[in-house]
């Protein structure tokens, strides 16, 4: 009830004509302006944008085999494509052994003590090894069986 008796609309309305009947300059514009700005943002935020789902992937299969090859031509490719990867391992490790080399030398021509580093470095390779390996032992350990449900 005392909110109804303090509350008087008739008299808000009025008084709110009486406050925008005034002249005012720059009134028409900034109206504009204050009805533009929420005016766009509704605009920008109720577009709808469809996208397409995206084209089939085309499946491209091996066919660079003879259809009816023989054991011995499937035996004489692995035989060659092991030789492949052989020597581009021994390329790999040629370059890696140029580059230790280049940072050895590097080392002793600023005053570093290259050969304590490098037997520091080969202890820390075998540490993180034997922590592998010991994982590796508690992930799979020999002798037990899973079941399907992993139990």
């Amino acid at each position: 009830m005392r909110l109804k008796t303090r509350f008087n609309a008739k008299a808000g309305f009025a008084d709110l004509w009486d406050y925008v009947r005034e002249p005012r300059p720059y009134r028409w514009p900034l109206l504009a302006v204050s009805f533009a700005i929420p005016a766009t943002g509704l605009a920008l935020l109720s577009q709808e944008s469809h996208f397409r789902p995206p084209d089939a992937p085309e499946v491209t299969y091996i066919s660079t085999f003879a259809e009816g090859r023989s054991e011995e031509e499937i035996r004489q490719s692995n035989i060659a494509n092991q030789q492949r990867k052989d020597a581009l391992e021994a390329e790999r490790a040629e370059l890696e052994k140029r580059k230790i080399e280049a940072y050895k030398s590097l080392g002793r021509a600023t005053g570093l003590d290259v050969d304590a580093m490098e037997r520091e470095a080969a202890m820390e390779r075998e540490r993180e090894a034997a922590e592998a390996a010991a994982q590796r032992r508690e992930l799979y350990q020999a002798g037990q069986a899973v079941d399907s449900a992993g139990d």
